[in-house]
């Protein structure tokens, strides 16, 4: 655990000094959206355009940090942290290939986003994937429904069945890259449609759990 505490400060590291080297060569503007072509669509002033992936970057891996020390059932975090922390390495390192995506665009280097975008959510979708499988009973971490939370059975049988089912979905996500302006329907659709596969899975659970109860 203190390599990959050790990996994502790595990464912050080199997302901040990469941003501030690059910084006095870039436009006064720099892109921040593109369309379903991959084409820039969507431009801002260089300091709010090269500042608010670190910045979001660093909230964000601060936010993970504190959710355990705050979490009323934080003790279970421990018995998945290896993979917790796994997945904010990975969250780190999406978030570095962004910025760098931006500098390069606007160095006047056009990696298609059409080609990066399913790859790097995909990876994340997988991470996200061995997350949900370990990830024990909590308050902000996994498939958090009244189902699953009111039931340990639900909550497991729910989290085994998710993280295959994101795990797929990252899959699904990768093959985008030959989609060319679909790129995005491999993203969203198969990520959608495993949330709500286990929203209704752990419902269904949940009442057979309850139905075995009463015949009891």
């Amino acid at each position: 655990m203190k390599l990959i505490r050790l990996a994502i400060a790595l990464v912050l590291v080199l997302t901040a000094v990469i941003t501030l080297v690059a910084y006095p060569h870039m436009p006064d503007s720099v892109p921040s959206h593109w369309n379903a072509a991959g084409d820039v669509d969507g431009e801002m002033p260089k300091f709010w355009g090269l500042a608010i992936i670190p910045c979001l970057m660093t909230a964000l891996i601060a936010l993970f940090a504190l959710l355990p020390r705050i979490d009323p059932l934080h003790k279970n975090y421990s018995k998945f942290q290896t993979w917790y922390e796994g997945f904010i390495l990975a969250l780190a390192v999406f978030f570095f290939m962004l910025q760098l995506q931006i500098i390069l665009w606007a160095t006047g280097i056009p990696v298609s986003p059409n080609v990066t975008m399913p790859v790097l959510v995909g990876v994340l979708f997988i991470c996200i994937g061995f997350l949900t499988e370990h990830a024990e009973p909590n308050w902000f971490v996994g498939i958090r429904t009244p189902w699953t939370l009111s039931s340990e059975q639900v909550w497991k049988k729910t989290h085994a069945r998710g993280g295959a089912l994101f795990k797929l979905a990252g899959l699904l996500s990768i093959t985008g890259t030959v989609a060319g302006t679909y790129a995005w329907l491999f993203i969203i659709v198969p990520v959608i449609a495993a949330a709500v596969y286990c929203v209704v899975y752990s419902y269904m659970e949940f009442r057979k759990e309850q139905e075995h109860m009463t015949a009891k």
